[in-house]
């Protein structure tokens, strides 16, 4: 099942990232600062249509597994760190808002980890807040990384807008889901304390 047709499109997915940032490192003469911020776009782009495309097709031809369970978040958080990360050093976004996103999806990361290992993962499911979220940042980022006025619209400024959108839903989600987790993590520390007691 690691190569299947949607984990297929996952680990494209992941080979993109280096594409994707070193678009930036291309010769002027390849690729002109226009030129590169619409390569990062499209790349972004695609990279975002393969994320839909691979749970589409894992349900579709019935082909879901552990590991594309496991791969296909990691390469969605590889893929927006890098843009970020990018974005940083364009001085197109401030570092706080990276260091919040990013720092949001390890904490996260974690947490949904260690509920499944104690069998409650349905508590830190994905809520509406998260899906709120996940929506202004995957819109933010291509229009900052594209960095320029498209029928008369600055799309740097409705980036800017809603990088920070994303940064409040960012901290909102990770106050809900530690909330929910808060009970479960209290009951196994006193279960803990009873065996060791």
């Amino acid at each position: 099942m690691l190569f299947n047709v949607p984990n297929s499109l996952t680990w494209a997915r992941i080979a993109l990232i280096p594409l994707f940032v070193g678009v930036f490192y291309f010769p002027d003469h390849w690729l002109d600062a226009d030129g590169k911020n619409l390569a990062a776009t499209l790349i972004f782009i695609v990279a975002a249509i393969t994320d839909w495309f691979d749970g589409y097709l894992a349900r579709a031809l019935n082909q879901t597994s552990a590991f594309g369970a496991f791969l296909d978040p990691v390469a969605d958080k590889l893929m927006v760190a890098a843009a970020l990360i990018l974005l940083v050093q364009l001085a197109r976004v401030d570092s706080i808002i990276a260091v919040v996103i990013i720092g949001r999806e390890i904490t996260i990361s974690a947490l949904r980890e260690w509920m499944a290992r104690v069998g409650e993962s349905a508590g830190v499911a994905v809520a509406f807040v998260g899906k709120m979220k996940t929506a202004a940042q995957m819109t933010a980022i291509p229009l900052l990384l594209y960095n320029a006025p498209l029928l008369s619209v600055n799309l740097r400024i409705v980036g800017e807008i809603l990088i920070y959108i994303a940064a409040a839903l960012t901290l909102w989600s990770m106050g809900y889901y530690l909330h929910r987790a808060m009970p479960h993590l209290v009951q196994h520390d006193r279960k803990m304390r009873g065996k060791n007691g």
